[in-house]
């Protein structure tokens, strides 16, 4: 099916361009969602007739969403979920997670603008897309912890397993002297 894109999307055009289309995209996504029109001779004149317009509202979007990108970008926001000990989480963050976040701190983000590469299942700092305008991307960063505390040790450079492997360490110390110390008592004698 032949469309004519009404602003841009991506791995398709530009706004303006008549593009071919699988049939179930134009019908499910694009026409729905407005990003499109059916390529005839009316609505290529509706078009023509409306392009100055589209195109001065598409610039003002996307001014105001690059103000808000430049805020945005490389923000940190804190997700606090629970965890096994090793990390694991219970659970993955969802995009919904991400935007509330991003709320709380002050931004207006929603779900369907964060981009997540990969679910994220383990506690840590990782980095995920918001794309705020078709033209606009941002980066942002989520700290998964378990606590507001260990948010800020991961925020401080230090990850949980290696506090955990810290903790560990130490207890074998102590218990290496404890025995150390039960043994020289035992030779005394």
């Amino acid at each position: 099916m032949q469309v004519i894109l009404l602003e841009r999307v991506a791995k398709l055009g530009q706004m303006g361009e008549v593009v071919n289309v699988k049939d179930g995209f134009a019908r499910n996504y694009l026409l729905p969602q407005g990003k499109a029109l059916r390529a005839n001779e009316s609505n290529i004149k509706s078009f023509e007739a409306k392009k100055a317009q589209l195109e001065a509202t598409n610039l003002e979007t996307r001014k105001e969403a690059e103000a808000v990108g430049a805020k945005l970008d490389g923000q940190t926001f804190v997700v606090i979920r629970s965890a096994s000990d090793a990390g694991a989480l219970y659970g993955s963050v969802t995009p919904r997670d991400a935007a509330d976040a991003a709320t709380e701190a002050g931004f207006t983000v929603h779900r369907g603008q964060i981009v997540l590469d990969k679910p994220i299942k383990e506690l840590g700092i990782h980095t995920v897309t918001v794309q705020l305008h078709p033209e606009v991307v941002s980066k942002v960063k989520l700290n998964v912890a378990r606590s507001v505390e260990e948010a800020e040790l991961q925020a401080s450079g230090k990850s949980i397993q290696d506090l955990a492997a810290e903790a560990e360490a130490a207890a074998d110390f102590e218990i290496a002297e404890l025995f150390d110390e039960m043994g020289a008592a035992a030779s005394e004698e």
